[in-house]
């Protein structure tokens, strides 16, 4: 009976494995490079959270996104958003229907499995917070009738580090609703040569479209066996001392870096480590997490959630420094 259950399990898992490399190869072949990208948005996607991205404009972000719903056979939304944006528009309202003498439910953009929410602090507060509002719940409600959000849903929100003039930055309790940060770089001098050879062959073309290679049914499936990857206590411990050190820098960090730290982490963080680690785990192809798993995703789990004091910009200090740190400070069990 044990052995049974044990090749079942090694069954789900070689099924869950199948289902991402389908993805991650359906995205390669769209994008040049960007694997850290890619790493983070299926990360996300197993996890059931949601994914923060900086970048400066032009490195493919909406690109990623359209790959990833296309290859899963999913609904992609791209939302820019701007100023004059409203909750409305995101969410969706109600329309008078002159014909029907009534008013009928049109539902937002958000109402998709994969949505893009391009520069979202260009939008201002309120619609920031229907947008933060719909990720949570995974429902939005119009005219008091509530409208469920379909699975598996993930928003990939971008944020321009360069252009700062009219936009609306994010409060830190609302970033502290993404699960992941990824910082996005520039290409090599190689992969941007390997994008025109790939522009230039009509790769980019509207009529080419990725295909898709699983359905929802298997991406819902490899969420189920990323959370059942088994997480020693240890590991737990392990990660949740480490948000603990963000909260009590002075015990444990020198007093260069401890005195730009005004807050730490919440415990948000603890449950994405634990989430997050589980399905970096089975795309790695185990069944069990290992420390590396935490260590690996320390910096993305953590620099959105570190409210850093005004003296870290005169010293450049900036929170992947301070992760850094953090990690030199705990002992790896």
């Amino acid at each position: 009976m044990t052995a049974a259950r044990t090749q079942l399990d090694r069954r789900d898992l070689d099924a869950a494995q199948a289902t991402v490399n389908a993805v991650a190869a359906a995205f390669s072949a769209k994008v040049v490079g960007q694997l850290h990208l890619r790493e983070s948005m299926l990360i996300a996607l197993l996890a059931g959270g949601h994914l923060l991205v900086e970048s400066v404009p032009g490195l493919a972000k909406t690109l990623a996104a359209r790959v990833v719903a296309e290859s899963v056979h999913g609904a992609f939304r791209r939302i820019q958003c701007t100023p004059d944006l409203l909750p409305s528009d995101i969410v969706g309202t109600q329309i008078y229907e002159a014909a029907t003498n009534s008013f009928v439910t049109q539902l937002g953009p958000v109402h998709a499995n994969i949505v893009l929410l391009d520069e979202i602090n260009r939008s201002s507060a309120k619609t920031q917070s229907a947008m933060l509002e719909a990720m949570e719940e995974r429902q939005t409600t119009i005219a008091g009738v509530e409208h469920l959000i379909p699975e598996p849903f993930l928003v990939i929100a971008t944020q321009n580090p360069v252009d700062q003039e009219g936009t609306y930055p994010l409060s830190e309790a609302q970033t502290d609703r993404f699960m992941l940060k990824d910082v996005v770089r520039y290409p090599s001098a190689e992969e941007e040569v390997e994008v025109i050879s790939r522009m230039d062959a009509g790769l980019y073309d509207r009529e080419h479209r990725a295909s898709p290679v699983v359905g929802l049914a298997e991406v819902r499936h490899a969420q189920h066996v990323a959370g059942s990857v088994h997480m020693d206590r240890s590991l737990i411990e392990y990660a949740s001392r480490l948000v603990e050190v963000t909260r009590f820098p002075d015990d444990f960090l020198s007093a260069g870096i401890a005195r730009v730290i005004e807050y730490g982490a919440s415990p948000r963080a603890t449950i994405a480590f634990c989430r997050t680690a589980r399905a970096l785990a089975m795309l790695r192809g185990r069944d069990h997490v290992v420390p590396d798993d935490i260590a690996s995703l320390a910096h993305r789990v953590l620099r959105h959630r570190l409210i850093l004091g005004f003296e870290a910009a005169s010293a450049r200090i900036t929170p992947d420094v301070v992760v850094d740190a953090v990690l030199h400070a705990v002992r790896v069990p």
